[in-house]
């Protein structure tokens, strides 16, 4: 299997949601699927079902997040210097509109874009990977050409 690279702050993040889900979303769950039997006639029980559901997807995700924390490659940005790279802290400014944005490159299972964080992945990401300050780049997003220039890499 192929290592995930992620950030300590990231893996952390996930073997924090682990945890809760193991030890208080699991067993409350199997408290309200005990709860729902009790009530009888499990064909018309809407709890009963809604319940196992429920179950089947902290079940799912308990799998998913073992998977991920077992293949994770956790990387410490304030190693790193020069270029983007995966880690880095990259303020842009839009040519067009003049906007100024700051992104962190992480791994695609922490990428969070509302709060900053850029999928390795995606497109932008790509395309500033390899890149230096002053330089620009040109990203075809979903909603069209964006160009933008690389004003700060940071690794702190």
């Amino acid at each position: 299997m192929e290592k995930i690279p992620m950030t300590r702050e990231g893996f952390v993040a996930l073997e924090s949601e682990l945890k809760h889900l193991k030890s208080k979303e699991r067993p409350e769950i199997i408290k309200a699927i005990a709860e729902a039997r009790e009530l009888g006639d499990l064909s018309e029980n809407a709890e009963y079902h809604s319940a196992r559901e429920k179950q089947s997807f902290i079940e799912g995700r308990i799998k998913e997040l073992e998977s991920v924390l077992s293949l994770a490659d956790v990387i410490d940005p304030k190693t790193l210097s020069g270029s983007v790279k995966f880690g880095a802290k990259v303020t842009v400014v839009d040519e067009d509109t003049d906007e100024e944005k700051v992104w962190q490159i992480v791994g695609e299972y922490e990428a969070n874009i509302e709060k900053g964080l850029l999928n390795v992945k995606s497109p932008i990401a790509r395309a500033l990977i390899g890149k230096e300050e002053g330089d620009s780049v040109e990203v075809r997003t979903p909603g069209g050409e964006r160009s933008y220039e690389i004003l700060k890499i940071d690794y702190s």
